[in-house]
């Protein structure tokens, strides 16, 4: 079997040195020379909750040289780069080549737009990672991998693709992939757009409690974009009920409840399973890149003015991701004061 991982960013290069390790043949592409030379110089590494792990995998730095016709691809790259590279990858497709997009936000339209939807899977990441340096990765969670057809079709290739992924986390196969990377998302959008804004990790994150009244509004407000596309939930993390999580009228107007406790009690267990987690977006605005916002809790905003539905707390989260790329704010963990606008103040 030909694999190929486009993007050597903390998911891919994790999934790269995983399936080195097991012998597979891999071709790693990084359009990125530093991290290509560190990786053939000193391998791929590894380290973290697993111990740690060296490889050499083949790396490229661009797609074009890949040797031969891949048999699944893995776009591990920022949701952003996606486009280029699918545009890049398709002349080099088989008919059967299995395309998986490893992104936080929801790219596989996107991605079946070029490559076709027959070919294209998707993939939600339930594990963390980050980068520590060039070719060296920390494994900070434990996890697994969620995949689907985008028809909600459950195909004998769904069967192979996840003997070849529990070689890394447990796999398991869903009808419902849309739902399964519309969850993530909102995950995605209240804790990973809440760690930018602070650099805070997640166990630090979740333990203030205005972080998790943050949570629960961008939770809400995301649902409710989600029930009018018609788009049914999934469990976060496999165990969580989203909609368990959700804010009712006695939760917002009303005294400290039973209900309201529990919820965020759930939203500290999350925060424990995934505490040494860093957010993707921190490390980005630390390496002075851009962050995914535009498909974290953008994505939820650009449906959410489609069907005229206000939606102030994503909103602001994204004013204040754009600002701090922009250098106008800080990442300062007193930004976390500054986000519930006045209709949504305690």
């Amino acid at each position: 079997m030909k694999i190929v991982i486009i993007g050597a960013g903390a998911v891919g290069g994790v999934i790269a040195a995983s399936l080195t390790n097991e012998k597979l043949q891999v071709e790693l592409v990084c359009k990125h020379r530093d991290v290509v030379d560190a990786i053939e110089n000193n391998g791929l590494r590894v380290e973290g909750i697993k111990g740690n792990l060296i490889t050499y995998p083949d790396t490229l730095l661009d797609i074009s040289q890949i040797s031969d016709r891949p048999d699944i691809v893995f776009i591990a790259t920022k949701a952003y780069d996606v486009i280029p590279a699918a545009r890049a990858i398709r002349p080099f497709l088989q008919d059967d080549t299995m395309v998986v997009s490893l992104q936080n936000g929801m790219c596989e339209d996107q991605i079946a737009d070029i490559v076709g939807e027959q070919r294209t899977i998707g993939c939600v990441v339930n594990w963390g990672a980050s980068m520590l340096g060039p070719g060296r990765m920390e494994l900070t969670s434990d996890g697994s991998f969620v995949i689907g057809e985008l028809s909600g079709e459950i195909t004998h290739r769904m069967f192979v693709l996840r003997g070849l992924l529990e070689k890394i986390f447990p796999t398991h196969i869903s009808s419902n992939i849309y739902g399964n990377l519309y969850t993530k998302l909102i995950v995605n959008s209240c804790i990973t757009t809440l760690g930018a804004i602070t650099g805070l990790r997640v166990g630090e994150l979740l333990k203030i409690k205005i972080a998790r009244t943050i949570f629960l509004k961008v939770f809400a407000e995301a649902v409710q974009v989600a029930d009018c596309n018609g788009i049914k939930l999934e469990k976060i993390a496999e165990r969580i009920d989203p909609y368990s999580l959700l804010l009712s009228s006695a939760d917002r107007n009303g005294p400290i409840s039973w209900p309201l406790i529990r919820k965020h009690l759930i939203i500290i267990s999350l925060g424990f399973r995934f505490r040494r987690v860093k957010s993707s977006s921190l490390q980005s605005l630390e390496r002075g890149k851009k962050t995914e916002i535009d498909f974290f809790n953008g994505y939820i905003v650009q449906k959410a003015n489609s069907l005229h539905i206000p939606v102030p707390v994503n909103q602001r989260l994204v004013d204040m991701i754009k600002a701090i790329e922009k250098r106008k704010m800080k990442i300062e963990i007193e930004n976390i004061f500054k986000i519930l606008p006045e209709t949504y103040s305690e």
